[in-house]
């Protein structure tokens, strides 16, 4: 009898010859799928796992995909996802403002009302567990060849002692030839100020005193009223305020040297919020003194933060003017002077200076405030440090300070040329703070020149850098599909299994509580290597999981109950099984990261006891080393496996009372 082959034979049959036929037409594409293929393959073997780790999408809802600009890890495990108007002025102009709760325990969101735009703003932790946000968007750029109207800053003055006054949004300003702008923002000017002179006459008698009045000033952005060339003006003039009328007209009137059609950059809000973790909420708190838009925030020792830099409220970079906040009072005063570029990256250091590494975000001239040093803040000294190869390539790079931070060393990653430049370095560098002189070492070079990478410490003291691109933005289809640890003892960089999504502008990175690496954001120029198709902003958010949580899961440390404050150099011990596999304790401030920048995250070694049954770790007195605040503790094992972190708040010891003093006069000491 005949053989005839069934239908399924003849199916797969004319599947693989159809195939074959493919790949003989079309080999690369055969040569690529089958690549890919043996890739999906390799990777999710445990062999691989164990030596690269992994990385997986996480299902986002298309409801909670926005454009998230700022990071930042809360003390209820949950990460907060700020987008503002996301980089998008449609949003701006609707006033839609966006935040994300993500929670990563069970992969859960929740849209958070948002008060303002707070694209583009500063956040730090607080000792309470806070996050303080401060700062964003009034208003989005113009650039060169797209503005209409003669614009620019105008110095509104007040000679008036008895009453401030405010303007309104909309309020015109009329030159004397009749050219009329319009306010864009309300502005209060305060009262002016009385000064009273005295002066002495022959035979040094005082006569009676004279009274001076020193006029206030406030500054608001203005616009020409009609397009065109009639605006522009390059020569300094008074301008009337039309409406005012009597005194108030003689009192209140503007100043400008300069309203022209030239580019006109983003300009900075002075409103600034705490956002509550357990409410889950903004509330907000006085706003600044200046408006600040791409401002640093770092919490110092006490508790206050610093605000630094960022384009105010006529879109220059803020020349210098510094401010502290205080959580207790919810107020801002006049903190140090000194100029940086915006997003700069500064430190907290042993002793309570701050070290300034040279990274920042962008916006300022190539040779003003780019140089690193130590800042003290005490007496407004600042020493450069150098040292830095490629000092021209620190915008856009990333630094870290390397644990544990008992070392003091801190470490500079990467980077590119100031604004649109296509320079990128492989540069990293180690400035060893305990040094009488400290200058910076270059030390293990990145696999290429990076801009926008993204470094995370890990609870076994190494630093996980993944994404950023070759060139400015991710041009010409440059993002780096690439991550890596660092291990400062050796110097060396070890790869890690490739990310799936690329990073680059407007990328964050951050430690979760389990031990995981979460990766969100990204805003390419473009989507295509020819630079013809405009990108779009990256929603995926990628987890990825560290070969230390593919070892030996069963043998993980485990961490039990325990206490959840602890003060500075006080203990506090937890239950703990087979703690003779403990080797080290580490407490990690969480993250609030944008830009490349994040001066909050450090690792701070612990002291260690052990017993049958529980650990105890010891944290160190100095709040310059460990800012006040709650951390996730970890232990690890001798191979770096952590357990899962454990909440724990370190906060001052309650102030000693006044010894009580003899009464009566006391001897000479």
């Amino acid at each position: 009898m005949a053989y005839r082959p069934s239908k399924s034979f003849k199916k797969t049959a004319l599947g693989s010859g159809a195939a074959l036929l493919l790949a003989a037409l079309n080999a690369p594409a055969a040569l690529t799928f089958a690549e890919d293929t043996y890739h999906s393959y390799k990777i999710r073997q445990s062999s691989y796992r164990i030596q690269y780790g992994s990385w997986a999408l996480v299902d986002l809802p298309e409801q909670y995909r926005i454009n998230a600009m700022h990071a930042a890890l809360l003390h209820t495990g949950k990460v907060l996802l700020i987008a503002g108007s996301g980089n998008n002025q449609k949003n701006f102009d609707k006033g839609t403002f966006d935040t994300i709760l993500w929670d990563p325990r069970d992969n859960t969101f929740k849209k958070i009302p948002t008060p303002e735009d707070f694209f583009c703003s500063g956040h730090t932790q607080l000792p309470d567990g806070r996050l303080l946000v401060a700062g964003g968007t009034a208003r989005y750029e113009v650039l060169d060849g797209k503005v209409t109207r003669a614009g620019g800053a105008m110095r509104v003055k007040n000679e008036s002692p008895d009453k401030a006054v405010t303007l309104r949004k909309g309020t015109r300003f009329r030159s004397p030839s009749g050219v009329e702008y319009q306010a864009k923002f309300d502005v209060t000017v305060p009262r002016a100020k009385r000064e009273f002179e005295v002066t002495y006459g022959r035979g040094g008698r005082m006569t009676p005193w004279k009274t001076k009045v020193v006029a206030a000033e406030a500054r608001v952005f203005v616009e020409a009223v009609r397009a065109g060339a009639q605006g522009l003006t390059t020569e300094a003039a008074q301008y009337e305020v039309v409406g005012l009328k009597g005194k108030d007209a003689d009192n209140v009137y503007g100043l400008a040297e300069r309203l022209s059609v030239d580019k006109q950059d983003f300009q900075g809000i002075k409103s600034a919020y705490e956002f509550d973790p357990l409410a889950e909420r903004y509330v907000p708190v006085d706003p600044m003194r200046d408006a600040r838009w791409y401002p640093t925030l770092v919490t110092l020792e006490d508790g206050r933060v610093l605000a630094v830099s960022g384009l105010n409220d006529v879109g220059d970079v803020v020349p210098g003017d510094n401010e502290y906040y205080d959580p207790r009072t919810k107020k801002w005063t006049k903190g140090p002077f000194h100029y940086f570029p915006t997003y700069p990256a500064l430190f907290l250091t042993r002793g309570g200076k701050l070290l300034y590494t040279g990274s920042n975000a962008g916006y300022g001239p190539k040779d003003k405030g780019r140089e690193p040093g130590v800042w003290d803040l005490r007496t407004n000294r600042f020493t450069k440090v150098e040292g830095l190869e490629d000092p021209d390539q620190l915008e856009t790079s990333s630094s870290v300070l390397l644990p544990p931070a008992q070392d003091q060393k801190v470490m500079v990653l990467g980077g590119g040329g100031v604004g649109e430049s296509r320079l990128a370095t492989r540069r990293t560098a180690v400035v060893d703070l305990k040094e009488e002189n400290p200058v910076f070492r270059t030390t293990a070079r990145l696999p290429q020149g990076t801009r926008y990478l993204s470094s995370v410490l890990l609870p076994d003291d190494s630093v996980f850098t993944t994404g950023g691109s070759t060139d400015y933005r991710g041009r010409s289809a440059s993002d780096i599909h690439k991550a890596q640890f660092y291990y400062a003892r050796t110097d060396t960089f070890v790869a890690a299994a490739d990310p799936t999504v690329g990073r680059n502008y407007h990328s964050e990175a951050l430690l979760l509580p389990d031990g995981r690496v979460a990766t969100f954001g990204s805003d390419p120029l473009f989507a295509d290597k020819d630079n013809t198709k405009l990108g779009k902003f990256e929603h995926r958010l990628e987890v990825y999981t560290p070969p230390y949580l593919y070892r030996d899961p069963a043998r993980r440390p485990v961490l039990g109950a325990g206490p959840q404050e602890v003060e500075w150099g006080g203990r506090a011990t937890f239950k703990a099984a087979d703690t003779g596999r403990v080797r080290r304790a580490r407490l990690m401030r969480p993250s609030a990261v944008t830009h490349s920048t994040d001066v909050e995250q450090r690792s701070v070694e612990l002291g260690l006891t052990k017993t049958a049954g529980s650990v105890t770790v010891e944290v160190p007195g100095d709040p310059t080393l460990v800012p006040p605040g709650w951390y996730m503790l970890f232990v690890t094992d001798a191979d770096g496996t952590p357990s899962e972190a454990k909440w724990l708040r370190v906060k001052a010891p309650p102030a000693r009372p006044a010894e009580p003093q003899p009464e009566g006069p006391q001897p000479e000491s």
